[in-house]
């Protein structure tokens, strides 16, 4: 079948109009006309070959919002007509111990994901969301609870898993103190799903710019960052620390700012991380990392947005200003998730 898209072709071209084939429906498939795809800033180093890992030509986008168009014969999971979205994956083994504890995106096989990668076959390319039409595995699709801006709703698909799932692992609950590092896309879901849980959130940020969205957003502290006396002051105050910051940071520093036992998650990417083994060993703190969430847990967090009317705040865009998205990510220039109408692709 083919589908209209947008693609770059190698790391140093821009996005361009682009036609790529999808696969017939199998038995096992369902066939989804994309109505909104997130652009996220995995999106820009895959696409500029910045990971080392990029194939050519590329289509990216992992948070599809969709309209299904057909299902296969033994499709349980979905019907035509209903609203269904694709995150960073589409396929796995299914077969190994992660795969059997909900934990797809830990594959031992690896998964096939959802662009710039495989199907398992290990040889048919991958193409994502900035495209017109997909065509996924009934297990790897979720269901899109009812009430949701579907605008909104497709960044939910990598920010906010990415966002909800440490603060699922540590346990986030009513009256904890959780600090969020970092106000962009992935930093303002953690701020709306902390606070839905329950918990009393500060925002961390270098930019004083930031304090009234961190407050409309749910967050009941700020504090900025670029002062030595904020380490001070908030010494020993955090149950969670989520990290959203890519920049170079000092780890040791906000370690400081968990009490005894208190862990931090990083979800960023930085380009190194450097501290201290006393930053951990004071406190019995704990550093962690944290990925996506499995299909179970993802479908787990669309429906907690859906209790608790959450979706991102975004900047819907058409297809044609996608490479200008790029280059206001880059200089932070959004607020804070660009999002495609892919009825423009």
């Amino acid at each position: 079948m083919k589908t209209r898209a947008w693609a770059t072709s190698a790391a140093d071209q821009l996005l361009a109009p682009f036609e790529i084939d999808r696969r017939e429906v199998g038995p096992l498939d369902v066939q989804i006309e994309i109505l909104f795809s997130g652009i996220c800033h995995s999106d820009i180093h895959q696409a500029r070959g910045e990971w080392g890992n990029s194939r050519f030509p590329m289509v990216p986008g992992h948070e599809i919002v969709g309209r299904v168009t057909a299902v296969g014969a033994r499709v349980t999971k979905l019907k035509v007509g209903e609203l269904a979205g694709v995150g960073c994956m589409v396929d796995s083994c299914r077969t190994c111990a992660p795969c059997g504890q909900g934990d797809e995106q830990f594959c031992q096989a690896g998964p096939a994901f959802t662009y710039n990668s495989t199907e398992m076959d290990r040889k048919t390319p991958t193409y994502g969301g900035y495209s017109r039409q997909v065509v996924v595995t009934e297990h790897f699709t979720l269901k899109i609870p009812a009430g949701l801006a579907l605008q909104g709703t497709a960044p939910l698909l990598c920010a906010g898993i990415t966002t909800y799932s440490p603060l699922r692992q540590w346990n986030c609950k009513k009256g904890d103190r959780v600090g969020v590092v970092g106000l962009g896309g992935l930093g303002h879901m953690a701020v709306k799903l902390a606070a839905a849980m329950g918990a009393e959130v500060t925002m961390l940020s270098t930019s004083r710019s930031k304090e009234a969205d961190a407050a409309r957003l749910g967050a009941t502290s700020f504090a900025l960052t670029s002062e030595k006396s904020t380490f001070k002051t908030l010494a020993g105050r955090f149950d969670l620390l989520i990290d959203t910051v890519s920049a170079p940071h000092d780890l040791n520093s906000y370690l400081g700012l968990l009490r005894p036992y208190g862990a931090m998650a990083i979800v960023g990417v930085p380009p190194k991380l450097e501290m201290h083994p006393f930053s951990l060993i004071n406190g019995n703190r704990r550093l962690s990392g944290s990925s996506i969430g499995g299909i179970r847990e993802t479908q787990e967090m669309l429906e907690f947005c859906a209790q608790h009317q959450i979706v991102a705040d975004v900047e819907v865009i058409p297809a044609e200003k996608i490479n200008m998205a790029y280059e206001r990510m880059l200089k932070n220039d959004v607020r804070y998730r660009f999002v495609i109408d892919a009825a423009t692709i």
